[in-house]
């Protein structure tokens, strides 16, 4: 992923509530949302590479999600694919600051990631440049390619629509969410990071949904889930020749305890 935004225990209908989208390159095989035929329980899409993925959820309500760090002379060819990180947590059984105990044991071994993941309860967040383990308290949250709430103009402007968003209705208005996830406003020069990839890809990747000849924002996903633990998980995933259209997949389930 390269943009999550986040409202956790802060609207009176919904536990969690996640708006994120997938940015690579388009080349790249990548199956859409579905439930996993050898994991039934897990439900995300998956990267046909390395068979991790950036964002899912279980039927017992463990979540995970993913972001790069951004850090283009630090990058390790041949590190460990990061996609795992999501992917085993959603198949492991272990508490949630458990395993990420046992990721900062082996984050060197991986080129820089931030991930966000819990359960109904809590939800955590690492990242193996600050290398700290945090639970989060109620509130919203936004995540691209540096820390946690760093605010880049996509994040700012992306907490603030969900915000926005939750703050006006008494449900979540999914195609609302969606249209603030396909914001392609670019932030002005003045406001960009320097993360060392250039003033014109640093103009490119500004943009809350980004569009370009080979990457881009592949999917976005909204999932939610209310205070009776139902789960609605809604996948839109974008067409390589026309971004201005796409397939959208809706599943839903109650948690089991």
């Amino acid at each position: 992923m390269c943009l999550i935004l986040m409202a956790l225990d802060c609207h009176a209908e919904y536990r969690l509530v996640i708006a994120a989208n997938r940015d690579e390159d388009y080349a790249r095989p990548t199956e859409g949302a579905d439930f996993w035929p050898d994991y039934p329980d897990i439900l995300a899409g998956r990267d046909l590479l390395q068979l991790g993925t950036w964002l899912g959820i279980t039927r017992a309500g463990r979540f995970a999600a993913l972001t790069n760090y951004r850090d283009p002379l630090n990058f390790r060819q041949g590190a460990r694919s990061r996609g795992e990180l999501v992917g085993n947590y959603l198949q492991a059984n272990e508490r949630p600051e458990e395993y990420l105990k046992k990721v900062q044991a082996t984050a060197i071994n991986y080129n820089g990631f931030n991930v966000l993941l819990g359960d109904i309860h809590s939800i955590y967040y690492y990242g193996n440049t600050e290398k700290r383990i945090t639970k989060l308290e109620p509130g919203y949250y936004g995540l691209s390619n540096h820390l946690l709430d760093t605010p880049w103009t996509k994040v700012a402007v992306g907490k603030k629509a969900l915000q926005d968003a939750l703050s006006d209705n008494k449900k979540v208005h999914i195609p609302e969410i969606f249209k603030l996830l396909s914001d392609r406003r670019k932030a002005e020069d003045r406001e960009l990071p320097n993360t060392g990839v250039g003033l014109l890809k640093e103009r490119l990747l500004s943009s809350i949904f980004i569009d370009s000849e080979d990457y881009g924002t592949r999917s976005s996903t909204v999932v939610t889930v209310n205070r009776d633990n139902h789960v609605v998980f809604t996948e839109r995933k974008y067409f390589e020749n026309d971004h201005a259209k796409w397939e959208e997949r809706q599943f839903e389930f109650d948690i089991t305890m």
